[in-house]
């Protein structure tokens, strides 16, 4: 393939996914959490970048005894925005958070190629050991390419309890890099690629779910690359989309809904799969249109979205609550 038509496939990878992430995060910022499940008051949120991480931390909103607690990750947007998108919900109706950027900040990777592991690894640590957070009910919430790197991290960790992906991948991808189309992993662990399922570079795509279906057949002669779910240590909530405009949801969440299964896995495992929802799905209700239109463009009718994201977000907050076991506090 020539470095013309690779560096053109690589602007518009990358221009599409940020386009993503931008819409569900503009989407999310006005997220309206059920009256009924509003806590009093909400913890102001800090920056933290210690131990070679970087994120915004909302403490427990209730004192005293120790609280559940949630990581959130966003997507291919970067930087700390899905702090705020999943990380406000949540700690309004009282969990702790801590979100974390994995790349687009300072000190981080630039791009979303050869994202150390361990960086999420010291977070997690870093976030057990807050006053206040329970370390036995800690459960991780990514969306999108945050939704893999949830499942991903849990399948390392089995202290992560509860996982929430919403419209994630089962597979580790290649990464996206805007200056190279060399394949490269998204991720690395002890300084070594993490296997991964390169892109189909052989001609330009129409657009981004055009490449991720071409190039997802390749996940046969790239086993390894696939994430072991049957590892993780709680409960697994994926939310899916049927007319996901990125990439396949729906197919790649029910391949790791047949993985749990073929390994009797022995926590619960729902699907959740909105047939006239796009990419957008996965983030928490917005009571405006306008912001709500932004995710609308990544798939679905404006009614399917709607529909999905009323829907699901009290479906993730049930089952959060009965997988951390909230009301032990």
């Amino acid at each position: 393939m020539s470095r013309s038509v690779s560096c053109a496939c690589a602007a518009a990878l990358m221009l599409a996914m940020a386009a993503s992430g931008g819409a569900a995060a503009a989407d999310a910022q006005a997220a309206a959490v059920p009256p009924a499940a509003a806590t009093a008051s909400q913890a102001v949120p800090r920056a933290v970048s210690v131990d070679g991480f970087v994120g915004l931390f909302y403490p427990p909103a209730a004192s005293g005894g120790r609280h559940p607690a949630m990581l959130v990750l966003g997507g291919s947007e970067g930087g700390l925005t899905g702090a705020t998108v999943l990380g406000a919900p949540l700690a309004k109706v009282g969990y702790a958070v801590l979100g974390v950027a994995y790349f687009g900040a300072p000190g981080l990777p630039a791009n979303l190629q050869d994202v150390p592991l361990e960086q999420l690894d010291r977070a997690i640590a870093w976030l057990r050991t807050q006053p206040g957070v329970d370390p036995e009910r800690i459960g991780v919430y990514g969306v999108s390419v945050g939704g893999e790197l949830a499942l991903l991290l849990a399948s390392r960790h089995p202290e992560l309890k509860a996982v929430v992906a919403g419209v994630p991948s089962g597979l580790v991808w290649q990464g996206i890099n805007l200056q190279s189309w060399e394949p490269h992993s998204s991720f690395t662990a002890r300084g070594r690629e993490l296997p991964f399922v390169p892109y189909d570079s052989s001609k330009p795509f129409a657009g981004v779910r055009d490449l991720y279906d071409r190039s997802l057949p390749l996940a046969a002669q790239h086993p390894d690359a696939a994430i072991p779910v049957e590892k993780i240590g709680g409960p697994v909530l994926l939310i899916s989309a049927g007319d996901d405009q990125i990439w396949p949801s729906r197919q790649m969440s029910d391949d790791v809904m047949r993985r749990l299964d073929a390994h009797s896995f022995r926590f619960e495992h729902l699907h959740l799969d909105y047939p006239d929802a796009g990419h957008g799905v996965a983030t928490p209700p917005s009571g405006d249109p306008v912001k709500a239109a932004g995710a609308d463009a990544l798939g679905g009718t404006t009614e399917g979205n709607a529909r999905g994201r009323a829907d699901m977000w009290p479906k993730v907050l049930a089952f959060l609550d009965r997988s951390l076991n909230k009301h032990k506090d």
